[in-house]
């Protein structure tokens, strides 16, 4: 190691000097196609062993171990799983006869129909990417079929998508309550009031969207079909009431809810619905198998690097003056936190970003006093937006291998969604009871 060190030059290096060289090496590496824990433990170690010689490598291993430790981070692997479970079954499609039957018949139903079934999707599995397939597979055809052009529906697929994130359940804002020690039940509930005001942003734009394309209006659902939409869709709707009412009333944790809503889903679709059959199992563990090792290799390798960059005290070498000029103002604070995230999940997973930049903006968020629930949403809030935004936005990812469609195609209509989840953030800043409200309700 103290070869390949003094190869590199970074011995030499002052710690700031030496973590841009690092930077760059990681780029590198991600742009020769690395899986992401590659740079990051690639960075980890040679930032580590390059200015503290004196440290053993076992220490980033158990950094890597105490990262995956956390017992909330078992609610992950649950809520995946039961994600894999209803896309295999007729979840999906009965929540869409749902919003179909409600909204259909408006200027602009089609698209609005697809945005608030994304919504509730993303409610029952907490999965931008598993709304993506849930949701975009029926809907895409039908949008073109109505006069929408592909680059809108699948923009409007990938976007609405990610109201998942804000949604409970949220794995992103599972992440940020393990780094931060936020109240994940907390989270969950400041997550709501956002992911409606995207809701409704989205809608209005689908409305005049499909008046300047000349887009007919869909006859009306007769009040019968409403009924029998309700019925079939209710037992579907049981997740958010299971996930939020069960910990806010104190029955489970959030690890119990997600247990909970694995059972729930194995009910419906196996005994109610019998769409999954015990031979499907297999499969579908294993789907859940891979998408979990992802995120834990992801959540272990970036607890290593990001305690490497604490220990290295870069973010007082790169932010500190930044942050430190921003003290006096948490509007300043909050749009620094914003413009930091949106930036690095353009580039990076969120997940990792969340690691990285929550431990450096954290004693600028408690010498301000601002409440870290309305930071968590603001910054999960960042993470949705990233998920859908180029160049390596992950459900755009999504949408090329589903839709079979070019990379420039997916993203071509994507502008006009990030600038209204850019204008969510900047009314989540301005008017924090967007997010706060319902926790106080709650809490009082």
């Amino acid at each position: 190691m103290d070869s390949l060190m003094s190869f590199l030059g970074l011995a030499d290096l002052s710690t700031s000097s030496a973590a841009i060289a690092v930077a760059c090496i990681m780029l590198v590496l991600l742009l020769m196609g690395f899986p992401m824990m590659v740079p990051l433990l690639t960075g980890a170690m040679l930032l580590l062993f390059s200015q503290f010689p004196f440290m053993h490598g076992p220490v980033l291993i158990q950094q890597m171990i105490g990262g995956v430790s956390q017992s909330v981070l078992v609610a992950v692997p649950m809520f995946i799983l039961a994600a894999d479970i209803m896309i295999k079954g007729h979840t999906a499609d009965r929540l869409l006869d749902l919003v179909s039957k409600f909204v259909g018949h408006l200027r602009g139903g089609l698209p609005m129909t697809t945005a608030v079934s994304c919504t509730l999707f993303g409610a029952v599995s907490g999965s931008t990417q598993a709304t993506v397939v849930a949701i975009g597979q029926p809907l895409r055809p039908k949008l073109i079929q109505a006069g929408y052009t592909d680059t809108f529906a699948m923009a409007l697929i990938i976007n609405a998508s990610d109201i998942a994130l804000l949604i409970p359940p949220s794995i992103g804002m599972i992440i940020y309550g393990v780094v931060s020690g936020t109240s994940v039940g907390d989270l969950f509930i400041a997550g709501i009031g956002p992911g409606i005001m995207i809701l409704i942003l989205f809608s209005v734009y689908c409305y005049f969207k499909s008046i300047k394309l000349g887009i007919p209006v869909l006859p009306k659902a007769s009040h019968e079909e409403r009924k029998n939409a309700v019925k079939k869709a209710i037992l579907p709707m049981g997740f958010p009431v299971i996930i939020i009412g069960g910990i806010y009333s104190g029955l489970f944790s959030p690890s119990e809810a997600a247990s909970m809503s694995v059972a729930y889903a194995l009910f419906l679709e196996m005994v109610l619905f019998r769409q999954v059959k015990i031979s499907d199992m297999p499969s579908i563990a294993l789907s859940t198998g891979l998408i979990t090792a992802v995120v834990f290799i992801l959540v272990a390798a970036g607890t290593a690097f990001s305690w490497v960059v604490s220990f290295a005290k870069l973010p007082d070498l790169l932010l500190g003056d930044v942050v430190a000029n921003a003290a006096g103002s948490p509007y300043l604070i909050l749009a620094l936190i914003s413009v930091s995230y949106f930036v690095g999940c353009m580039f990076v997973d969120p997940i990792v970003v969340i690691l990285i930049l929550t431990p450096i903006f954290a004693p600028a968020v408690a010498a301000a006093g601002i409440d870290p629930v309305l930071v968590g949403t603001l910054v999960t809030l960042q993470a949705a937006i990233g998920s859908a935004t180029p160049p390596f936005g992950c459900d755009i990812f999504t949408a090329v291998a589903i839709f079979r469609r070019p990379y420039l195609d997916v993203i071509r209509g994507t502008p006009p969604f990030i600038v209204l989840l850019l204008l969510s953030t900047v009314l989540l800043i301005v008017f924090p009871q967007i997010a706060l409200f319902l926790p106080g309700l709650m809490g009082g």
